[in-house]
């Protein structure tokens, strides 16, 4: 199964997607827009692009568990992606994954435009390679 995630934030989005068994997450890129009715759109339109099954949404709860305004918003966009797409979508806890990939690139010494415009796709990353390492010791 062809799996994409994103990363939504307020005005990047990062998007990321897995070969048919699983196995890796590749890194697919940035969508920019900041109105949400209109990146609702550009995620479904990106994922009949590759082919999507399903859709790994980043639900970004609290250190503490618990779950925010932004973490509401996410749900909504979710559930708004699988009402337009057909697309089944799981939201996925995505605590310390923009401190992951911020390690990452520092490890790379990845610095200034470039940082910023690879954050969020690896991010997306990330969140997508906890994903499927959850499905396949869960199967």
């Amino acid at each position: 199964m062809i799996i994409m995630s994103v990363d939504l934030g307020k005005a990047r989005t990062g998007v990321a997607v897995s070969d048919s068994s699983e196995t890796f997450a590749f890194p697919k890129g940035v969508i920019f827009e900041k109105n949400n009715e209109f990146l609702v759109q550009k995620i479904c339109d990106k994922a009949n692009e590759l082919k999507a099954q399903l859709i790994v949404v980043g639900y970004p709860k609290n250190m503490d568990g618990s779950e925010g305004s932004r973490a509401e918003e996410c749900k909504k966009i979710a559930e708004q992606i699988t009402e337009k797409s057909q697309i089944e979508t799981v939201l996925w806890d995505e605590r310390c994954t923009t401190l992951s990939a911020a390690i990452y690139l520092n490890a790379n010494d990845v610095r200034g435009k470039k940082r910023k415009e690879t954050i969020d796709t690896e991010s997306a990353t990330i969140i997508l390679e906890d994903y499927l390492r959850y499905r396949k010791n869960n199967k």
